[in-house]
């Protein structure tokens, strides 16, 4: 793919085999498919078992057995590549959710016994699950810090010299954004492997290996394949990440199938419009939100008082489709009046994922960090007061009425 083409021509191009021919069956001739056919077979015969040597061995690029690789999934890799602005020998992975992504990209970066992660403070509970509970019951110290501070940062990397550090573009639930690099800068300083979880940011919003991070990971579930209706994850390693990546996820068996690449590519096609409206959308509701007598705090980055306005506008091609609200209540009555407001919802729908065409509302502190302690929660600030929007690509106005509606009731 042409790397001069603009973004939005690549995610409609990128990845398809325009131009290269298929032969029938019966031998009647070539024809050019424009969509990545659905590949549902598990092994790839050769014309010879030389070529099946030469295939297994890394030395001639082919396709042997779908826990390897396969066709319509290389397509969606590549798509996705290509809007990362991949380089070089850099490549992309695709995995059955966006946590074995995860888990295989902090493997990659060699956390084993004795080795010490940093992650960020403000990061997906499951993350944060998985570095305590899966990589600490194997030896890995995870050592959590305040991503947005950047002195604190180099003292934290300093200090404990860790093999990986985690963050993401856009935090979850509060919305808080990385100087990436910054960041970046830091960890190469020091040797460390920066890890950019960009599941919030898409390639649209931000492409961090740009920026200078090591490897990026998505929960393809989410934005880019855009409809709620697959579970995908991907991770974007650089060398040396991506020798070890493949290496995992051919020993494991994480990869995606091609049913789901197949949807999540064709999804990824209309990413750009779908986010040109989202973050349209989410501006406007948030600003329609902060003047809202119901309503103590919202959090987005297009707000004159978020702490990362600044940090956005040089990082950001835009400031994103995740608003975050808090709603004005006396003390301890914070779970009682999330769940009255969700409940009188009507277009919004309820449920624990975001990214999709539809407008999403979930209870953070019930769902996305339900694992975290109370304690944990209230030091980050996911009060029971707090809801989580993943703003639809519907009419703003109808949206806002919704959201009126059913803040007039809790």
């Amino acid at each position: 793919m042409n790397e001069n083409r603009r973004f939005d021509t690549r995610a409609v191009h990128a990845g398809e085999r325009h131009g290269r021919p298929d032969r029938t069956p019966d031998g009647g001739g070539d024809f050019y498919p424009i969509s990545t056919p659905i590949y549902a077979s598990t092994t790839f015969s050769h014309p010879d078992v030389q070529t099946t040597d030469r295939v297994l061995g890394g030395e001639e690029p082919g396709y042997s057995y779908a826990r390897y690789d396969n066709p319509t999934v290389r397509a969606f890799e590549s798509a996705v590549g290509a809007l990362e602005g991949l380089r070089g020998e850099a490549r992309a992975f695709a995995f059955g959710s966006g946590m074995a992504a995860t888990h295989a990209a902090l493997a990659a970066a060699e956390l084993a016994d004795g080795a010490t992660a940093l992650a960020a403070e403000q990061l997906y509970g499951s993350t944060a699950t998985l570095l305590v509970q899966v990589f600490g019951a194997n030896g890995v110290e995870t050592r959590f810090f305040d991503a947005y501070d950047l002195g604190e940062v180099e003292k934290k990397v300093a200090e404990s010299k860790p093999r990986a550090v985690m963050v993401e573009t856009i935090s979850n639930p509060l919305l808080r954004v990385a100087d990436v690099a910054g960041l970046a800068e830091i960890t190469r300083a020091f040797g460390a492997a920066l890890i950019v979880d960009n599941t919030f940011g898409t390639p649209y919003l931000q492409r961090p290996l740009d920026l200078g991070a090591d490897i990026v990971v998505h929960s393809a579930t989410k934005y880019l394949s855009g409809h709620g209706d697959i579970t995908a994850g991907v991770v974007v390693a650089k060398p040396p990440y991506d020798a070890a990546v493949e290496s995992i996820r051919k020993l494991v068996g994480g990869v995606l199938g091609p049913f789901e690449a197949w949807l999540a590519h064709r999804g990824l096609k209309t990413l750009p419009l779908r986010m040109e409206r989202q973050c349209k959308n989410a501006r406007e509701i948030a600003a329609r939100l902060s003047g809202h007598p119901r309503v103590s705090k919202v959090n987005h980055p297009s707000l004159e008082d978020h702490p990362d306005r600044k940090t956005a506008g040089r990082v950001l091609s835009d400031t994103g489709g995740l608003v975050s609200f808090e709603l004005a209540v006396e003390p301890g009555r914070g779970r009682e009046a999330a769940f009255g407001f969700l409940n009188a919802l009507d277009l919004c729908v309820k449920a624990p994922s975001l990214g999709d065409v539809y407008t999403l509302a979930i209870h953070p502190a019930t769902s996305s960090h339900r694992e975290l302690s109370p304690s944990r929660r209230e030091r980050l600030g996911v009060g029971e007061n707090l809801i989580r929007l993943s703003v639809g690509i519907e009419h703003p106005d109808d949206v806002m009425d919704d959201l009126e509606q059913a803040l007039d009731r809790f």
